[in-house]
């Protein structure tokens, strides 16, 4: 693929990815934990999805010159995008697989739903009604692997930005 054709593709995906995790935190926000069966501090998982979905909207919009000054990198550079946009494929991966876990795991298995909420921010959809394997597949599960997509690129791009900081020791001390 070209370099044109990545970046264009990491934005648009870097911005639907953010915005389906600012919109994932809506309902955390309005429900309060009110009507769930488990109490807890929902406050959290607002602030969290809220703030990966800004930063992963940064990474969409922010200049490739911005980014790449703060990653200490050339604006040039092929990997500037494109290795977020691998991360988030294996973060959207592994949380889809996540969400299909959730719906298969019996429900003798009483799995801990405030560790489920962190792992599948849609698991409350699953405590309140009895969603089908269709809406699962197809609504569910891609919706939580857009939210952890967008963890991935906020990952990948501070990953990035320490380890050039790190691996370059003149950066961190002057030396002579």
């Amino acid at each position: 693929m070209s370099g044109r054709a990545i970046r264009i593709t990491a934005r648009i995906v870097f911005f639907v990815c953010g915005v389906v995790s600012l919109l994932n935190a809506v309902p955390y926000a309005l429900q309060r934990g009110v009507d769930l069966p488990v109490q807890g501090e929902w406050v959290i998982f607002v602030v969290a999805l809220g703030l990966v979905g800004i930063l992963g909207i940064g990474a969409a919009v922010v200049p490739c010159s911005k980014i790449a000054k703060w990653c200490k990198t050339d604006r040039d550079n092929p990997r500037l995008l494109s290795t977020p946009l691998k991360i988030l494929g294996v973060f959207a991966a592994i949380s889809y697989g996540v969400a299909v876990f959730a719906y298969f795991a019996p429900h003798t298995w009483n799995l801990n739903p405030q560790l489920m909420l962190a792992l599948c921010p849609l698991y409350f959809v699953r405590m309140t009604i009895d969603p089908s394997a269709v809406e699962i597949f197809f609504l569910l599960a891609p919706i939580n692997a857009a939210v952890y997509g967008a963890l991935g690129v906020v990952v990948a791009y501070a990953c990035f930005a320490f380890r050039r900081q790190i691996s370059n020791p003149n950066s961190l001390h002057n030396v002579a």
